[in-house]
């Protein structure tokens, strides 16, 4: 059996029957791909900041990165072409399309969703008034239906 089908049967074990009446297979596996993400995204980040930059400034002589930031930069590929290929092959199912001009998509609509957060955070902190932490929550939900819609109608459209 292989990686996709295994993930892919995982996530269907929690697709029960309320489920099934409120939201579609696509997007119940698009939301399990985006938890998986960012679960690995967290351990992955802890492991980083705590044991390879280990909490320390990082000096690569022409700037010194702290070590949260540090983390971050080591984190984010790896998140990325986890988050990539989840989606490409448990959450759309695209497998017959090279995966080169859909990486590349991708890209673009990660760049697309970081100026998103931007705007978002922006908009709903400075200009609405609103405390940090549901702007961020807002902010995640514009995300990830922006993320979604420009995933099945862009990025990994067959």
């Amino acid at each position: 059996m292989s990686l996709t089908s295994l993930i892919t049967k995982a996530i269907e074990l929690f697709y029960i029957k309320p489920l099934r009446r409120v939201i579609s297979q696509q997007v119940f596996r698009y939301l399990a791909c985006g938890a998986i993400t960012a679960l690995l995204d967290a351990i992955w980040y802890y492991i980083i900041y705590h044991y390879i930059v280990c909490e320390e400034f990082l000096d690569l002589g022409f700037v010194v990165m702290s070590p949260h930031i540090a983390a971050l930069c080591v984190v984010f590929p790896i998140t990325f072409f986890t988050g990539f290929w989840l989606n490409r092959n448990v959450a759309f199912r695209v497998t017959d399309i090279s995966s080169l001009p859909q990486l590349a998509k991708y890209a673009l609509t990660v760049v697309g969703s970081i100026l998103l957060n931007y705007a978002c955070m922006k908009f709903f902190v400075e200009a609405c008034g609103l405390w940090a932490t549901p702007s961020k929550i807002l902010t995640t939900a514009v995300c990830a239906i922006y993320s979604f819609l420009v995933g099945r109608y862009f990025t990994f459209r067959r």
